[in-house]
């Protein structure tokens, strides 16, 4: 992501490892499951092998899962970058943020992770969700900071010249070189 020039980054992160938990429980069962209809229906070092196989995989896919998105809070903009081979991109400018709410179940709070959800103006699309977000109360936070921020200076439309002239100012305002 690039960055203007007055812009700076408040949060940049991924999805908490913890917010993976519940889907390399959910493949550990799987694993399991498998595992045990190839043990009887084939043999039992094919079982436990097809039941590593698929817990490899399940740990493979959550840990790019996990990754694979990107979530970033500026001064400016809310960020967030989907994929590997094929990636989708949500920009929004922060001044767009209308409400910034946040979800937690009791297991979610207990391993301190959350969703944090961002309503912004504008069309459906603009659904902007931070999923499995460590410590959702700092990003909320961050993004409330960064709303009461004086918004940057625009560029002023004198750009200096060489040796300090103005190439705006008339010609007669132009200092000469005592000719």
């Amino acid at each position: 992501m690039d960055l203007h020039p007055s812009e700076h980054i408040l949060f940049s992160g991924h999805p908490s490892w913890r917010s993976a938990l519940s889907f390399h429980f959910k493949g550990l069962g799987g694993a399991i499951v498998v595992g045990v209809i190839v043990w009887f229906a084939a043999s039992h070092a094919t079982g436990i092998g097809v039941a590593v196989a698929v817990l490899a995989l399940v740990v493979l896919v959550g840990v790019i899962r996990r990754f694979a998105t990107h979530y970033v809070v500026t001064n400016e903009r809310l960020h967030i970058r989907r994929g590997i081979l094929a990636k989708r991109t949500q920009e929004t400018r922060l001044a767009r943020v209308q409400n910034v709410n946040t979800d937690q179940s009791p297991l979610e709070r207990l391993m301190r992770i959350g969703t944090v959800d961002f309503d912004t103006a504008g069309t459906d699309d603009s659904d902007f969700t931070f999923f499995g977000i460590a410590n959702p109360a700092v990003v909320v936070q961050q993004v409330d900071r960064a709303l009461r921020e004086p918004p940057p200076a625009p560029p002023t439309a004198a750009t200096p010249g060489v040796g300090g002239e103005r190439d705006d100012a008339p010609v007669a305002e132009r200092p000469t070189d005592g000719l």
